[in-house]
């Protein structure tokens, strides 16, 4: 929850009316979409399943996309916003997805890049992401004071994660298997 709400509230000045792109349905994806819908903002969501599409529309995405049956997702996402992009993306593919979100940002925008489900390295398209003038910005967690804050946030909406499997601490390498199946819809928690 911290790196969405640093990515989007800290470091993003997220606002009422301002557009954000979630990819996925992992935890990060998942409080990004939650925090935007608290801060008025609207959501399009990206998954290769319908069925956490339709989850992702019942947590309040305004459009969601099959990235399988639409591989320029980027291109369509500049169709849902009128042609001008979103105002903040939640990039969490790394290279493989990388150049369709900078499709998907607007001229000026917001790119946090928090993960590399695709891989470490690999090529961006800096010409690009030069012509729409957008901030490429990785970030891991936020500070005591930003969790303090998103807590406040949390609690004052009555907010509730999304859990979506918890593990003992001895079921650990379960827990990460669950992770990398890419069947999960949430937070995977351990219990101590």
């Amino acid at each position: 929850g911290l790196t969405a709400w640093r990515a989007l509230v800290v470091d993003g000045g997220l606002k009422a009316g301002d557009t954000v792109l979630v990819l996925g349905t992992g935890g990060v994806s998942i409080f990004a979409l939650q925090f935007a819908k608290l801060m008025g903002a609207r959501v399009i969501a990206t998954s290769s399943s319908n069925e956490k599409l339709e989850r992702l529309r019942s947590l309040g995405a305004e459009h969601t996309i099959n990235y399988r049956e639409t591989p320029e997702w980027g291109k369509a996402v500049k169709a849902l916003t009128d042609g001008k992009g979103v105002d903040h993306v939640i990039e969490v593919g790394g290279p493989g997805t990388l150049p369709q979100s900078i499709d998907a940002v607007k001229i000026g925008g917001h790119i946090s890049l928090i993960g590399v489900l695709t891989g470490r390295e690999g090529d961006i398209p800096t010409a690009k992401l030069m012509a729409k003038q957008a901030k490429l910005q990785g970030l891991i967690v936020g500070s005591r004071r930003h969790q303090i804050e998103m807590i406040d946030a949390i609690e004052a909406a009555n907010l509730k994660p999304i859990i979506d499997r918890e593990f003992p601490l001895s079921e650990i390498a379960e827990a990460f298997r669950h992770q990398e199946s890419g069947k999960h819809f949430g937070k995977i928690c351990l219990t101590f």
